[in-house]
This record gives structure tokens, C-alpha cells and sequence, in this order.
């Protein structure tokens, strides 16, 4: 079983201690960016306060190398932010990091906003997962309703259940991608109307490279490697064949079959790299506007791509 992301909360989470405030540059909603209060949290959560302790800074934290830790945090949060009673999921998927993620869904409200969509908004979660995370944060935080889809039975069996007993059916739905090199074929029809399009594609090219950048994390929190055991996320979580950039083309494809279907599609992006490849091919593909928004989670620093194919005229009978 395979474990992981320890250390990318640990990057996200490490300038914010107990009560005190940070230089975070999250999105200026987002309820985490002056840090969290354990306490509460604990008492929101029990299960925590087994994983708290004082480092040598006199600061209350968690050890971000320990999963469970990691996975009691984020539940807490879920539980006393954002109303979300229970989330469970098996070890072995991707524990998202909840500011983070927030911090996605803000700011894709403030492009809505900016559009005059603010009213009746429909997402696409494109890759959902397990822990449905986007669109639990989305409704709990802007009431949207989503469609998450997943090339993964099982992934949306365990995220239908989080939804069933926190009593979301009506406003989240699940449809399963029967191709795994499909995104949107096979999703889309010629009556689908979404207001945006999210996804968190996957980063890495291989296991194997997923395990090498997994290691030199656990270097930098000084806890030792060991193979197979710090590491979450399945297979399709974390790694495509062509990595990021591969993942972000396809998208980028398909989008441009539906240009009626959805008003803006967006993707985070985490390698810079891959930016100037990504306007080649909207440019090609025919994209109205194209906007670039940065975001920066602790130490790392990404950014959400979003264009939309419709004209002046067609945003403005939307």
C-alpha cells in the first residue's frame, strides 16, 4: 500500500502554528490563511489530540510525515469550516489538503463573478476521486451543485458514499468516464451546460518519478524513505503517461469539442513550464479569452489556466 502527500501539507501548513498568524498569500476568503487552531480543532475531532504535540519552537503541531495525522487534520477541518460530518476513504488514496484546495474554488468564484454568473452554478469536477473534495468544498462554501466524473468505479463508489451520509445527493452527482484517455467524450452531450470546468490533473509521468520527488520531500521534513509506505494516491491520482503536460493537452482537446457545453474551463498547472505550450494550443484551438491565475500555498506556487471558446454574444446570453 502506497502512501503519500505528508510532506505537501507540511510545505502548506508549516508558517501556521496554533493561534498565531502567518504571512500566507491564500486567496483572501480562504478561513485558513491566518492559520488554524488545534484546540478547536481537537474539539471538533478527538481523534486528533493523539497526534498533537509541542515541537521545540514551543508551538502546538502534527507530525506531517504520518499520514493518519495528516488525514485526522484534514477531517477536522472539513468538520468545524465546512459542515462536512464524515469523510472517510481508504488509506491508500490522495488526502487533499483543504486550504489549498479552498483556495482553488475561490478563486474560480471570483471568474464567475467577474462573468455575471452568480446564480445556478453547475461545476464539473473532472478527475473527483475518493474524497470528492472539490465538490464538497464548492457546496458547502458557494451552495454549487457538481458533476464529478472519474475513470475509477471504485473511486466514485467511496466518494457516493461520503455524499449519501452527509446528505448532499441532491447537489452532488457522479458519472463514471468509461475511457481512461477520455475527458470529456463520453461525459458531455449536445444538452450539457456547465458554468466551469475544474480539475487537479495529475503531476507525474510514472510511479517511479512519483516516488523519487515523494523521497526528496521526506528528505527536506528529515524522515527517512522507506519504499512503499510514504506514500498516498493511487495510480490514476498521481501519474499519466506524458505527466501534467500530456494530461492538460487532452483536456485542452476536448474542451474545444464542446465549446457550447461549458462557459469556462479552467485546470490547475503546476509546472510553469508547460504555460507557453498551453496558450500555443488554446490560441490554435480557437479560445475568445484566456486568463492566468496565480496562487501561492505555502512554499509552492502554481497557478488555475481558464478559457472559454464563447463569443461576446454567446457570454452574454449565458
Amino acid at each position: 500500500m502506497l502512501k503519500f502527500n505528508c510532506s505537501t501539507f507540511a510545505n502548506r501548513y508549516k508558517t501556521m502554528g496554533t493561534k498565531k498568524k502567518s504571512e500566507s498569500k491564500l486567496h483572501k476568503n480562504n478561513l485558513h490563511k491566518n492559520g488554524y487552531n488545534l484546540e478547536e480543532l481537537c474539539e471538533v475531532n478527538t481523534a486528533l489530540k493523539e497526534f498533537v504535540f509541542t515541537n521545540k519552537y514551543g508551538t502546538e503541531t502534527i507530525d506531517f510525515s504520518n499520514s493518519k495525522a495528516v488525514k485526522c487534520l484534514n477531517t477536522a477541518l472539513l468538520q468545524k469550516h465546512y459542515r462536512i460530518k464524515e469523510w472517510d476513504f481508504p488509506d491508500e488514496n490522495l488526502c487533499p489538503p483543504i486550504p489549498g484546495r479552498v483556495d482553488y474554488i475561490h478563486h474560480l468564484a471570483d471568474l464567475l463573478k467577474d462573468s455575471d454568473i452568480s446564480e445556478d452554478i453547475n461545476v464539473i469536477d473532472v478527475g473527483t476521486g475518493a474524497t470528492c473534495v472539490y465538490p464538497l468544498l464548492g457546496n458547502s462554501v458557494y451552495n454549487w451543485k457538481f458533476l464529478g466524473t472519474d475513470i475509477d468505479n471504485e473511486s466514485i463508489f467511496i466518494a457516493k458514499n461520503i455524499i449519501d451520509r452527509n446528505g448532499l445527493n441532491d447537489a452532488i452527482q457522479f458519472k463514471l468516464q468509461p475511457d481512461e484517455t477520455n475527458i470529456f467524450k463520453g461525459i458531455f452531450n449536445e444538452n450539457s451546460k456547465f458554468s466551469a470546468a475544474m480539475c487537479n490533473p495529475p503531476f507525474y509521468k510514472s510511479k517511479d518519478e512519483a516516488m523519487g520527488a515523494n523521497a526528496r520531500k521526506l528528505k527536506g521534513l528529515k524522515q527517512p524513505s522507506s519504499e512503499g509506505r510514504n506514500f498516498s494516491g493511487n495510480a490514476n491520482e498521481l501519474w499519466y503517461k506524458g505527466g501534467e503536460k500530456a494530461f492538460v493537452h487532452t483536456f485542452l482537446y476536448e474542451s474545444s469539442l464542446f465549446k457550447q457545453q461549458c462557459f469556462w474551463y479552467t485546470t490547475l498547472v503546476s509546472n510553469k513550464d508547460n504555460l507557453q505550450s498551453i496558450y500555443a494550443s488554446l490560441k490554435k484551438l480557437g479560445a475568445t479569452e484566456v486568463k492566468t491565475i496565480p496562487m501561492n500555498q505555502g512554499n509552492k506556487v502554481t497557478r488555475v489556466v481558464a478559457w472559454t471558446f464563447l463569443t461576446s454574444t454567446e457570454k452574454g446570453k449565458w
